[in-house]
């Protein structure tokens, strides 16, 4: 009989996506983890692979067509029906099956029930899904399940006196990323499957319903353009954050003189070591070892239990403006690497989410987020918080300003800073304590510059 598949569990609480790519026509013949689609998510661009080999039977899907988790978006042939040939599309998935009767799982005759992530992460580490025992909800294959799979095929091997390979952390490199915003409930369903053209759903209200709005065709003519999958999700999220937390901004005034100085002479030093030197990256380090002092600012607010979720790890998000939308992706454990290493792997991200190569796993996890708005110039701003964080730093254009130091009046380079926070986790004089601590940083680099 035919045999169905549909829009599988993506994780991180994602419940629908937009279909970017189809890759098959019906009537391709194709291997098991053969590229099947692409789908943009609220967080990234995800490429799905076809969960088994054979014949497709029909395509019901098409780019732009926004599909839920559950959902069919390709029927295959029955299994009997075809089997792929040599020319077939191929997968870096297809492996021998003997791995089964090995671990002492009965191999599997229908698709395995696992993440796009799982599969590449299997693929990567040359473990055979079907021969994997999940242990995640109905069944399905988790990392983890992968991870101890591959680990004891190492295990046999070298039992065997085969030369085991170690493989490394992997990342799960799963497309392009969209935005960093943490990932929420999604609106209401909407019955059937979202056709191309079809009436937009509405935003998700959060609290508040929206009144109508008035006919303003009657004053003039109008053009209705529907929202983007990214612009529509960065949309409800906002909303979510602005609704939910009461935000609070402290204002301040970093003097960078110094610190602008240090990194226009280091420019071609640092360049020639493979590290390109900015504001962003001393930034960066400046906030990490703020909040270590200050540990109430890197944290989430639980209220369902009444609790501050205090998190002992430092990944900072970085706000990039880009062609496709808003992405923040994180940079970890700031505050254990050295400057050095920090610009680094600023540079390295940045260039891969301007790419589009970065991956879900370089946006998760943020505690802080920082938006540097100085390149488009402006002399401040009051950002919404990044949600579940509870506090974002916002930095605008600095300036050479008149300064009075030492009873004279001397130009100084100014950094606007704007701390905005959750007032339910601190109070004013917190936010200007923490605030203070940033800028202490910043006036004083040689602390930084002691690691670089």
């Amino acid at each position: 009989m035919p045999r169905p598949f549909a829009l599988p569990d993506l994780g991180e609480g994602l419940t629908e996506a937009e279909i970017v790519k189809v890759h098959v026509q019906e009537g391709d013949v194709i291997h098991e983890d053969a590229p099947l689609l692409e789908v943009e998510t609220d967080k990234a661009q995800v490429e799905i692979p076809s969960p088994v080999s054979g014949r497709v039977l029909k395509v019901h899907v098409q780019p732009h067509q926004t599909v839920r988790v559950g959902e069919v978006l390709v029927t295959f042939a029955d299994a009997a029906e075809t089997a792929p040939s040599a020319g077939a599309r191929t997968g870096a998935g297809m492996r021998d099956g003997g791995a089964a009767s090995a671990a002492g799982v009965p191999e599997r005759t229908g698709p395995v029930p696992a993440t796009p992530a799982t599969r590449r992460l299997a693929r990567e580490l040359g473990a055979d899904l079907r021969a994997v025992r999940g242990s995640g909800p109905g069944g399905r294959v988790t990392d983890d399940d992968v991870r101890a799979a591959a680990a004891g095929e190492r295990v046999r091997a070298a039992t065997a006196g085969e030369r085991a390979v170690i493989v490394g952390p992997v990342t799960a490199a799963i497309g392009v990323v969209r935005t960093a915003t943490p990932a929420v409930a999604a609106a209401p369903a909407t019955p059937g499957m979202t056709e191309p053209r079809a009436a937009p759903r509405p935003l998700a209200p959060v609290g508040v319903e929206a009144p109508p709005l008035p006919r303003f065709e009657q004053w003039g003519p109008i053009e209705r353009q529907p929202l983007s999958h990214l612009r529509r999700t960065i949309a409800e999220r906002m909303t979510l954050s602005a609704t939910l937390i009461p935000h609070v901004t402290h204002f301040d005034r970093a003097d960078i003189t110094e610190l602008d100085a240090i990194i226009s002479r280091n420019l071609d030093a640092a360049r020639a070591r493979g590290v390109t030197l900015t504001l962003t990256g001393f930034l960066l380090k400046a906030a990490a070892l703020a909040l270590r002092e200050h540990p109430q600012f890197n944290a989430s607010l639980d209220t369902a239990t009444g609790e501050l979720i205090v998190k002992r790890y430092y990944h900072l998000g970085v706000a990039v403006a880009t062609e496709r939308g808003l992405i923040v992706p994180v940079m970890r454990d700031v505050d254990t690497k050295p400057l050095r290493e920090v610009a680094r792997d600023l540079g390295a991200l940045a260039a891969r989410v301007r790419e589009g190569k970065a991956t879900l796993d370089d946006l998760r996890g943020g505690t802080f987020t920082i938006t540097n708005i100085g390149a488009l110039g402006g002399t401040g701003a009051i950002p919404i918080i990044n949600y579940p964080e509870v506090a974002i730093l916002g930095v605008a254009r600095g300036r050479l300003e008149p300064v009075v130091r030492d009873g004279q009046i001397v130009p100084r380079m100014m950094l606007p800073l704007s701390l905005t926070f959750d007032h339910r986790v601190a109070d004013g004089a917190d936010g200007a304590r923490f605030a203070s601590a940033i800028v202490r940083r910043l006036e004083h680099p040689e602390e930084l510059l002691l690691e670089l």
